[in-house]
């Protein structure tokens, strides 16, 4: 029990660049997609110094209209997010739709990239 607590001590101290390095290697190692979590342990090391508010790591891209390609879109959605054909559609028509959260900054240009040149439009939060 008293190995739990220790580790739970340690998440609730980790710093916003820990916390990210963290959830990439949650994902590249084990498939886990921790964008929720990363969030809520973030919050409490947020608030420990303006600095770290200031710098923002993790980002949010939004899909904003298909454009004119839109099956080129689809199929870039569904390859980018390993969804479904069906689920890449339906994301795709229901835009403006969030397309991936909590990404670092790098992997959301290069999303927005690779989108814009499908002809969709992209905004990164």
């Amino acid at each position: 029990m008293a190995d739990l607590k220790a580790f739970a001590e340690q998440l609730v101290n980790l710093t916003v660049k820990e916390v990210n390095e963290l959830a990439q290697i949650l994902k590249d190692e084990y498939g886990i997609e921790p964008a929720a979590a990363a969030v809520a342990v973030a919050a409490p090391a947020a608030g420990e110094g303006a600095a770290a508010a200031e710098e923002k790591t993790s980002f949010d891209v939004i899909l904003k209209d298909a454009g004119g390609q839109k099956l080129a879109v689809v199929k870039l959605v569904k390859d980018l997010t390993g969804l479904g054909l069906k689920e890449a559609k339906d994301l795709v028509d229901g835009a403006p739709k969030e397309l991936k959260a909590g990404v670092a900054k790098d992997e959301a240009e290069a999303l927005k990239k690779q989108l814009e040149e499908a002809g969709a439009v992209v905004e990164i939060k």
